[in-house]
């Protein structure tokens, strides 16, 4: 059911702060940058190796990357791990009674199929299942 690590969640104040240390750093430059408006989300990707660090930064105070920064500060958010089929890979899980925040998918960032596994279920890891999509027609935006 599970491929590969897609990318992991950073949760951090400042995207624009962030471009800045990793091109300086590393000399890495974003391989997109957008708004998810649904998530209340800026995110940018940095690719390394065969996932992405992708940060991202509330839109909204009310967003839930906001209320994670208040209660426990930047880091890891969350873990992608891309999967071929997400439809079934939700239905296997809530077959096991595994805990799911998103019971069918929704579009997130890259125009990608995500849905997210609710922490309680999965030893402390909020896990997001990923699905690429053939046509990924999305417009990003700065």
């Amino acid at each position: 059911m599970l491929n590969s690590i897609d990318h992991l969640g950073i949760a951090v104040y400042s995207i624009e702060s962030v471009k800045k240390i990793f091109a300086k750093i590393f000399n890495l430059t974003p391989v997109f940058e957008e708004i998810v408006q649904d998530q209340q989300v800026k995110v940018v990707g940095f690719r390394v190796g065969q996932s992405t660090l992708e940060f991202l930064e509330p839109t909204s105070k009310d967003s839930p990357i906001a209320k994670f920064l208040e209660k426990r500060g930047e880091g890891i958010h969350h873990v992608s791990i891309d999967v071929n089929d997400i439809t079934a890979a939700l239905k296997t899980l809530k077959s096991e009674d595994i805990g799911l925040i998103d019971q069918t998918p929704r579009v997130g960032a890259e125009g990608k199929k995500i849905a997210f596994v609710h922490p309680k279920s999965l030893f402390g890891i909020l896990l997001e299942l990923s699905e690429e999509l053939e046509d990924t027609n999305h417009s990003p935006s700065p």
